[in-house]
C-alpha cells in the first residue's frame, strides 16, 4: 500500500527526516537515499508518496518514496538561485574590472580570492562532519569568514555542498554579512565608494 505525507523534522546536512501520512497514522523514518528520483532536495513540510515498511528494529520506515514536486516551489527555488547568483558574478566582475583599471588595489582581489576558497573547504569539512557526528565547525565561524570576505566562496559551497543553503536563520544571517562586507570593503579600499564606480564606468563610456 502506497501512503502520501509530509516531511518533518528534516535534517538537509545528514539527509534524513520522517514522514506522517495524511489523515494521521504511524510516522515513518525517511532518508534521502530513498528517493527514487527529484528535482531537488527535500525539505519540511514537502508532500511525499511512499510505501511503509518495519526495519530490523521493528520501527516504520518510508521506502521507494517520490517527492510531490510542486512546480511553483521549485520555480521559486531557481529564481532565487539565479538571482543571488547573478548578484555575486556581478559584484565579482566588477571587482575584477575596477582592479584592473586601478581603481582598487590588487590586494583587494585576492583577499576575496584566498578567504573564498578557505571558506569553501571549511563549509566541505564542517558538511562531512555533520555526516559522521564529528566536532561542527561553529556558525559563527563560518559567517565570519564570510564577514572578512569569504561570502562568494561560501555561496558557491552551500549551492554545490548542499550545506547550510535551507536554514533560515543562517541564510539571514549569511546574507547581513554579505551587505556588512560590500559596505565595509567600500568604505576600506575606496574611501566614498560610489564616486569610484561611478568614475569608473564613466571612463568606459
Amino acid at each position: 500500500m502506497k501512503f502520501q505525507g509530509k516531511i518533518f523534522d528534516w535534517n538537509d546536512e545528514k539527509g534524513f527526516g520522517f514522514v506522517k501520512p495524511n489523515g494521521g497514522g504511524d510516522k515513518a523514518f525517511v532518508h534521502i537515499k530513498s528517493f527514487n528520483s527529484r528535482s531537488r532536495r527535500p525539505m519540511n513540510n514537502d508532500e511525499i508518496s511512499y510505501h511503509m515498511v518495519k526495519d530490523n528494529n521493528d520501527r516504520y520506515q518510508a521506502m521507494n518514496v517520490e517527492l510531490l514536486t510542486n512546480d511553483k516551489t521549485t520555480l521559486s527555488f531557481a529564481s532565487s538561485f539565479l538571482i543571488n547568483t547573478v548578484a555575486i558574478v556581478s559584484f565579482l566582475t566588477l571587482l575584477i574590472a575596477l582592479t584592473i583599471n586601478g581603481y582598487l588595489p590588487f590586494i583587494a582581489a585576492c583577499i576575496y580570492a584566498i578567504t573564498s576558497v578557505i571558506t569553501y573547504f571549511v563549509y566541505a569539512e564542517d558538511k562531512l562532519a555533520a555526516k559522521s557526528d564529528k566536532w561542527r565547525t561553529e556558525e559563527a565561524t563560518l559567517h565570519l569568514l564570510s564577514f572578512i570576505g569569504g561570502w562568494p566562496g561560501a555561496f558557491y559551497a552551500q549551492k554545490r555542498l548542499r550545506h547550510k543553503s535551507k536554514k533560515a536563520e543562517f541564510q539571514r544571517t549569511y546574507w547581513t554579512t554579505v551587505i556588512l562586507n560590500i559596505g565595509l570593503a567600500t568604505w576600506f579600499f575606496a574611501g566614498n565608494g560610489f564616486e569610484v564606480i561611478f568614475s569608473f564606468f564613466n571612463s568606459i563610456r
